[in-house]
């Protein structure tokens, strides 16, 4: 395993005041949730920080874990706090270049996404999955984990590659919610429209500045 992060806290800080005023969980159909995470390459100050305020976010929105591209981050890694409570600040993992090495078993359960507000649906994923990860302090750590902190696992590691618990529903549930989505996406482009967000290609153009250093 190495540790591995792209990025120039200055040059990183500058993309991101232009693209919005303050951190945000962006909502679907924002194009980061569909960018494929670069590896990080260096843990400094910088990304302590947005971590930091990552788990401010994911708990105002009452979440338990947040990926880096749902805040508009093209970086691997994301944060998870099984509690969702900001007091049981030793219940927060945070895993920098995530990669699950096994998956054992399959089981059904209901999911949420903070980019999909109010919005759940029955996902089937591994029942047991081990993860390979570095911490903050740069340490490789590894573990095995089922339940809830499993499903998580796999929900937030999806999100670094740019799939959504959305594509992991079955056919049926898909067209159940296509009218959910299709909702999703109407609010999105509007707040486009009144400039809340920055178009499409912007975005992307943001993203790979950012990526790039």
């Amino acid at each position: 395993m190495t540790c591995k992060i792209v990025i120039n806290p200055i040059i990183a800080f500058a993309h991101a005041s232009r693209t919005r005023i303050s951190m945000q969980i962006v909502p679907y159909p924002h194009p980061a949730l569909r960018w494929k995470s670069a590896p990080v390459t260096e843990i400094n100050e910088y990304l302590r920080t947005t971590i930091r305020k990552m788990f401010d976010l994911m708990y105002e929105a009452k979440g338990i874990g947040l990926a880096a591209n749902q805040v508009a981050l093209p970086w691997r890694f994301f944060i998870i706090n099984l509690t969702g409570d900001p007091a049981e600040t030793h219940e927060e993992l945070v895993f920098i270049n995530p990669e699950i090495i096994k998956r054992k078993g399959a089981a059904e359960d209901e999911e949420g996404c903070l980019s999909f507000p109010k919005f759940y649906g029955q996902v089937r994923r591994a029942e047991e999955v081990v993860v390979e990860a570095f911490d903050l302090q740069g340490q490789g750590f590894q573990m095995k984990l089922d339940e809830l902190a499993g499903r998580a696992i796999q929900h937030e590691t999806d999100h670094l590659d740019g799939i959504l618990f959305t594509d992991r529903m079955s056919d049926d549930l898909k067209s159940q919610y296509a009218p959910i989505l299709a909702e999703f996406e109407a609010t999105f482009r509007k707040q486009q429209e009144l400039n809340l967000f920055l178009s499409d290609e912007e975005i992307r153009k943001e993203l790979t500045r950012l990526e790039s250093g």
